[in-house]
């Protein structure tokens, strides 16, 4: 058997697994008909709605990086907030307080935006890192403390968070601890010429934009995240992986040697459980119960971007993240 076939036994899905995505088509359509291009955006987006893992969407300024996120919460029936990051940002801002009434002497906790299916954190590099920490318990958790209680967040709970790159005047770096909790990093380009063309003709008006169509429910969600764990994956490509995140923290002991100084920081133990859950999820969106080695590698970069970190030497040569991440694609043998 070659790990392009099902694996056959016991852990063989249910045959109405491939079923389960069906709704993928109605959500891309609706989003398509307010955001021009941006295919891998898209996708990288329904991935993070299949598995539950944050995302990151990073980009300059006019890219539509706020309009994506939050036209995908419009298209599924669920509740949505949206908080602008700024230098003076307070964490109370994010998550809530408590409220002292002077009439009855007592204290009341007032909810923040991040009770919400869907968060929109924009510019959220713009805020100083305490405002940013406050997002860690929620993002890992599901759950948030105020006040010494301790509150459940919505179930699904998403952030969809935007930033501009570190060049960008006003940024500041995020602490790596929260970039780790981010399954994903999507990367925003310029459109082409004919995409850009066709945002001409969609928005140089002054009637309000196109609102997105409801098209998904919490229940497809639901539904389709179950299937997602029911997607199997060979033993084989679990330890490649493996194999794949260990080469990022010892580059040398994998045979990659000429990388060792050239990264900074490898990736943890998260980006193997975000490789496993995306890889699934990317089988299933192309109608298959089985992983194959190419669903691996096609995720590869969103997850692993933000977690492998160059040197400062590998800056000074413009050897990106990206880069060293074909590196270890071309370099680790595929079982």
């Amino acid at each position: 058997m070659t790990l392009t076939e099902p694996a056959t036994g016991a852990n063989r899905p249910a045959p109405e697994l491939s079923n389960e995505h069906r709704w993928i088509g109605e959500l891309a359509t609706a989003v398509s008909e307010v955001i021009i291009g941006q295919g891998e955006l898209v996708h990288g987006l329904t991935l993070a709605l299949l598995t539950g893992g944050h995302v990151l969407l990073e980009g300059v300024p006019g890219l539509a990086k706020s309009l994506a996120a939050s036209t995908l919460a419009g298209a599924v029936n669920a509740s949505f907030a949206r908080l602008q990051f700024t230098p003076d940002l307070l964490p109370s801002d994010l998550i809530g307080t408590e409220v002292y009434n002077a009439k009855t002497g007592e204290f009341s906790i007032r909810k923040g935006p991040v009770f919400a299916n869907f968060v929109l954190a924009d510019e959220v590099n713009r805020a100083p890192a305490k405002v940013q920490s406050a997002l860690l318990e929620a993002m890992q958790e599901r759950q948030v403390s105020i006040g010494g209680q301790t509150f459940v967040l919505p179930d699904p709970f998403l952030v969809l968070a935007t930033m501009n790159p570190l060049e960008q005047e006003g940024t500041y770096s995020l602490p790596e601890a929260q970039l780790d909790r981010f399954a994903l990093k999507l990367v925003i380009r310029y459109p082409s010429k004919e995409e850009e063309l066709a945002v001409l003709e969609r928005m140089a008006r002054t009637a309000p934009p196109l609102k997105v169509r409801s098209v998904v429910t919490l229940d497809h969600i639901r539904s389709a995240r179950a299937a997602v764990d029911r997607v199997v994956i060979d033993p084989r490509l679990k330890q490649y992986i493996v194999t794949l995140v260990h080469a990022t923290r010892d580059p040398k002991g994998s045979g990659l040697a000429e990388l060792a100084p050239r990264i900074r920081y490898g990736a943890s133990p998260r980006a193997s459980i975000w490789l496993t859950l995306t890889s699934r999820a990317n089988a299933l969106l192309d109608g298959r119960t089985y992983v194959v080695p190419g669903d691996i590698k096609r995720v590869a970069h969103d997850v692993l971007r933000h977690r492998v970190i160059p040197t400062y030497e590998a800056d000074a040569e413009g050897i990106t993240s990206d880069k060293l991440i074909d590196r270890l694609l071309e370099t680790i043998p595929v079982p």
